[in-house]
């Protein structure tokens, strides 16, 4: 590619905890590299994915949810996704299809106004609305804000989605590509295992546990055969989660690592042998020590 004719640069995605920033992002790139689940609060780190063709690259930087902090790990969360707001090149702010603009929007809609950055609003989950509703909901949110452009998607079925890419291509600079063509991630696989596996703790557990817990990986190894030993501790704050996370007779927890299993091979294109272990680790998400052990801290 000539660097000349190519385009380049960061986008952020930016929005309230389960509006579908990880789906959108997960189907913009082709493949799954962030976890998905209903519950909010899904993405806690800040992951870069990479989207390269013939017009250039775009840098994605899909962000924790912006939300009311109630512990330490909450306000590293939003600290992240407020962080990426000055850092890139274009903004992507999803919103659902609704007339009604919170607290939450508001305060979004304040940090917006201050920046010089294009953004782009993203209605998502169009497929769920009458078409009068989300042209209601544009109006709505057009009314408080200047945006560069407004695309209502789908992106669970990814309707418009190629739309999205059309309007970031228009807003990047021309420059050279930051990563080969067929790099997708800088997430480490070590990383990437371990949130596919808290993607499937998320899944199959009720509604109150899932925000406190994290997945470690103890071990990666690959035999000489092709197959991947991999040894993850799935992290909980009470002992009574501890007994729920095991199931009567290890059936949750052999449910959560079979469901686990299946997607890590799929995405390694490698058999692998998958051992889980639970720990408790009281309130772990107030320690500062646990919150950076356990992958969640500033770069900067």
């Amino acid at each position: 590619m000539d660097r000349n004719q190519t385009k380049s640069g960061f986008v952020t995605l930016i929005g309230r905890p389960n509006v579908g920033k990880s789906t959108l992002m997960n189907h913009l790139i082709g493949q799954k590299i962030a976890i998905t689940s209903n519950k909010p609060q899904t993405t806690r780190n800040r992951i870069q994915t990479v989207y390269t063709d013939e017009r250039g690259q775009i840098v994605f930087l899909d962000t924790p949810g912006i939300h009311k902090a109630k512990n330490k790990l909450g306000e590293y969360m939003v600290h992240v996704a407020n962080q990426t707001l000055g850092e890139v090149d274009v903004i992507l702010w999803l919103v659902e299809p609704t007339t009604y603009i919170g607290a939450g929007e508001q305060e979004i809609i304040r940090k917006l106004k201050m920046t010089k950055t294009p953004v782009i609003l993203v209605i998502n989950k169009v497929d769920t609305v009458k078409k009068e509703e989300v042209a209601a909901a544009i109006k709505a949110y057009e009314s408080q804000c200047p945006f560069a452009a407004v695309i209502p998607v789908s992106a669970l079925r990814s309707t418009n989605v190629d739309a999205v890419l059309d309007e970031i291509f228009r807003f990047l600079p021309y420059g050279p590509m930051y990563y080969d063509e067929d790099t997708v991630t800088d997430q480490p696989m070590r990383q990437i295992v371990a949130e596919m596996i808290r993607e499937k703790a998320l899944r199959c557990l009720s509604d109150e546990i899932p925000h406190g817990i994290a997945v470690t990986i103890e071990k990666m190894k690959e035999r000489p055969n092709g197959l991947v030993d991999i040894e993850a501790s799935i992290v909980c704050e009470r002992d009574s989660h501890k007994g729920i996370i095991i199931g009567k007779n290890g059936v949750m927890l052999k449910k959560i690592g079979s469901a686990a299993r299946f997607e890590i091979e799929r995405m390694m294109e490698q058999q692998i042998n998958l051992k889980l272990w639970v720990k408790v680790r009281k309130d772990w998400r107030d320690s500062d020590t646990f919150i950076k052990n356990y992958g969640y801290y500033d770069e900067k």
